[in-house]
């Protein structure tokens, strides 16, 4: 998944479910419920628990919620 994370067109590339928690524990802009549900879809699809397609559709949700925009993968 690839995220236009500023005004200036900056992207961030998310490839790994690991750099998804990492940026929704340490570098998210916002604490509202769309993060929080994001990150225990993520980890518990990281223990097994869930699905990867449920953690990313969370992802997704928390990351429009946060102002994040997708980009295209060039």
């Amino acid at each position: 998944m690839v995220l236009m994370t500023s005004h200036d067109g900056d992207v961030e590339r998310f490839g790994t479910i690991e750099k998804a928690r990492y940026w929704l524990r340490r570098r998210w802009p916002v604490s509202d419920r769309a993060r929080h549900t994001a990150l225990a879809k993520v980890e518990s699809a990281m223990e097994c628990m869930s699905s990867v397609e449920e953690a990313r559709r969370a992802f997704l949700v928390a990351a429009l919620s946060a102002g994040f925009a997708p980009a295209s993968a060039e």
